[in-house]
């Protein structure tokens, strides 16, 4: 019966997305967003890497004449720079713009993918190799690049995948180092094809330790996507009972919500001569009412840091301290109480709805808080004295033609100048108790 605002059906909706989502549905999400990231951090490293190798052949143009008697390594380094990083570039927009009809199969396009870019730079040290005759590039720091392509795999999440990658390069660069280290130097000794096998060795170690860390990093999700789940049921458990600072406080407290004792203070409310109006309307004006008054009393219960447990069809039960505590409960309860009754004088005043009385009871004492129900369903109950003593006290206000009444449990928590609008009307017995009990009454109560 109570409309629910569009910023507060929208945050439900997502709530209940998040929750309906499953793991591998998020985890796709995040390596699309980890594909992109892989993208841009080997578009920034690949034109690093020929900036840099630019600078060491302009300090060691000499050297480097000697070693290659040509500029083809360097220009092939070049070319194969920027073909990977305009490959790269096409990877980050096409995930940008979200065309995923080219990663419909997520684990094929990693796949296709690590095979591409290894099989690249295999085919840039293939050209340099065959263009100038000669090994020399199998034995320098531009192989090391098979590393950064194993490295970054792990961006990808996936175990298998990451040793894949690592198994692709060191067989590639073995079997290219083998193939001409006999076809072009036969005469190479031992120990240097055992160099190239070590190096292969390594790439496989390395693929293993990535794929290690993806799966770490999986696990790590999978622990924070359930944190997340959690934290959607404590909101979805409350709905809108609670303010958003009350449900960022259950979250990092989260021994709130099993039973425990609580000095709490209960609010009950009840709406005055609910029934001959319902007999004097048509059920359509009945819950636009009801919406109207409901509406702005959520409100200030939940600004003033107070949860409503429980509505109870022309009224409600509302407690302040719990789940979470509050320097004054007490208080909290009062101001709301107060503010309630203004602004249902001031709606009534401008024609918003017709004139309205309520009754609204308060006491302060100790309670049980905490969920209660099964493993299928539970509710946050709040149970205890304090709960049928401010249900009794609320009653009263028939008896004094009132429309607050707070126990003086409630009266001792106040401030001075709170304290100060209340009057003492005596000591009443409440039904079912033996004990007589002190009430106090809002000054400016129409009796």
């Amino acid at each position: 019966m109570i409309n629910l605002d569009v910023k507060h059906m929208k945050n439900l909706t997502q709530i209940q997305k998040n929750n309906d989502m499953s793991f591998e549905e998020l985890l796709k999400n995040e390596i699309f967003k980890s594909e992109r990231l892989r993208a841009f951090i080997l578009i920034g490293l690949l034109s690093i890497e020929a900036i840099a190798l630019l600078f060491i052949y302009l300090i060691y143009k000499d050297e480097y004449h000697r070693m290659f008697e040509s500029q083809v390594a360097l220009y092939a380094i070049f070319i194969f720079a920027a073909i990977l990083i305009i490959y790269e570039l096409l990877i980050h927009l096409l995930i940008s713009k979200k065309i995923k009809v080219f990663f419909l199969n997520r684990k094929f396009f990693g796949y296709f993918s690590s095979f591409s870019e290894i099989s690249l730079l295999s085919l840039l040290l293939i050209f340099i190799v065959e263009y100038s005759n000669q090994t020399t590039i199998l034995q320098t720091p531009a192989t090391l690049t098979y590393f950064i392509f194993i490295v970054l795999s792990t961006l990808r999440l996936d175990f298998k995948l990451s040793v894949f990658t690592g198994l692709l390069a060191a067989l590639q660069y073995i079997l290219i180092t083998v193939y001409y280290s006999y076809t072009l130097e036969p005469l190479y000794n031992g120990p240097a094809r055992i160099q190239y096998f070590g190096q292969g060795l390594i790439m496989v170690i390395v693929g293993i330790a990535a794929g290690f860390v993806a799966d770490l990093i999986r696990k790590k999700m999978i622990i924070s996507w359930n944190n997340i789940k959690a934290k959607n049921e404590v909101i979805d458990l409350f709905g809108q009972q609670i303010s958003s600072q009350i449900a960022e406080n259950i979250l990092e407290n989260h021994n709130e919500l099993t039973g425990t004792r609580k000095q709490v203070c209960v609010m009950f409310l009840d709406i005055r001569e609910f029934t001959p109006f319902v007999e004097r309307n048509q059920p359509e004006a009945v819950v636009a009412y009801l919406n109207t008054l409901f509406g702005f009393m959520i409100d200030i219960v939940q600004s003033n840091h107070g949860v409503i447990n429980q509505f109870l069809g022309d009224g409600f039960m509302a407690t302040f301290g719990a789940p979470v505590a509050l320097d004054n409960s007490s208080q909290s309860a009062v101001k709301a109480s107060i503010k309630i009754l203004e602004k249902v004088s001031e709606e009534a005043g401008k024609g918003n709805i017709p004139e309205t009385r309520l009754g609204i009871g308060l006491h302060y004492d100790e309670a049980i808080t905490g969920n209660i129900g099964s493993s299928v369903r539970k509710q946050y109950s709040i149970t205890g004295k304090v709960v049928i003593m401010a249900s009794r006290i609320e009653q009263l206000n028939k008896t004094y033609h009132t429309q607050l009444l707070i126990s003086e449990e409630v009266f001792n928590q106040l401030s001075s100048d709170v304290q100060s609008v209340f009057m003492v009307l005596g000591s009443s017995r409440i039904k079912g108790s033996e004990k007589l009990i002190s009430i106090y009454k809002l000054n400016k109560d129409a009796d």
